[in-house]
């Protein structure tokens, strides 16, 4: 997986927080239950890693997010640590974008990779299932993550060839997969300190087993229609962005 953060400028990452932390001046969106707020930002954090890859891109979200947190505190409905959530979620957008098929080698010598955004999915579902809530709330992990799981594994499969297609409609499709997969990714981390920190009930995770994918489904086609134009016009201007960049 090509995520090495030299390759991408240090003026970049911090345009690009920067950007991520003035997006939480934007309107915000409710979250369903829990009196916080999406800013506007949620569709950015994807595309940090679709753009420069999930090291470079999580480092910038983890700083853009930290920092907008900070000056729109009405963002941060998880505190300080909002900002693992759209880290997680740049990071596991570009897993998928910059990953390759398989997402699992096994070498010869019996030792095997596995591609960080699966990590995320599995770590997550073990966090879910270590509390008594969600152990009997199975309907968010079925539904909710294999619906991003299904996402991701696409985005395996198929963004590769889509980004370095050289058509720009084959990127719309790519962009979508890898944020909904991605944005699923972080609600892995994001659901589990929801549950920690509000302890809401069985019935109410229940419901939002099937608002949360339809939820995530749209912040992931704004990440789409910001993210082809913004895609297409940096790369005019000499800057590389995108797995294929």
């Amino acid at each position: 997986m090509k995520n090495n953060i030299r390759s991408v400028h240090p003026a970049v990452i911090a345009v690009w927080a920067a950007v991520i932390a003035a997006g939480h001046f934007l309107p915000t969106i409710p979250i369903l239950g829990t009196g916080g707020t999406f800013s506007i930002s949620s569709a950015l954090f994807p595309l940090s890693g679709i753009f420069f890859g999930p090291v470079a891109g999580a480092l910038c979200s983890a700083a853009g997010g930290f920092l907008g947190n900070l000056i729109a505190p009405h963002t941060a409905w998880m505190g300080l640590f909002t900002f693992i959530m759209g880290t997680t979620t740049s990071f596991t957008s570009g897993c998928i974008a910059w990953g390759k098929w398989p997402p699992v080698v096994i070498k010869g010598n019996g030792s095997f990779i596995i591609n960080g955004g699966i990590i995320v999915y599995i770590a997550g579902t073990i966090l879910w299932f270590t509390q008594e809530i969600g152990r009997h709330s199975f309907f968010i992990p079925v539904i909710s993550y294999g619906l991003g799981f299904a996402a991701m594994i696409t985005g395996f499969f198929l963004s590769r060839q889509l980004f370095s297609s050289p058509g720009r409609l084959s990127k719309f499709p790519a962009i979508w997969l890898c944020s909904f997969g991605g944005i699923i990714g972080g609600a892995t981390i994001g659901n589990f300190f929801t549950l920690v920190l509000y302890e809401m009930p069985k019935e109410f995770w229940t419901a939002l087993a099937f608002v949360q994918p339809a939820e995530r489904a749209v912040f992931a086609l704004g990440a789409m229609l910001i993210g082809v134009p913004l895609m297409e016009g940096l790369k005019k201007t000499g800057i590389p962005v995108g797995p294929d960049g």
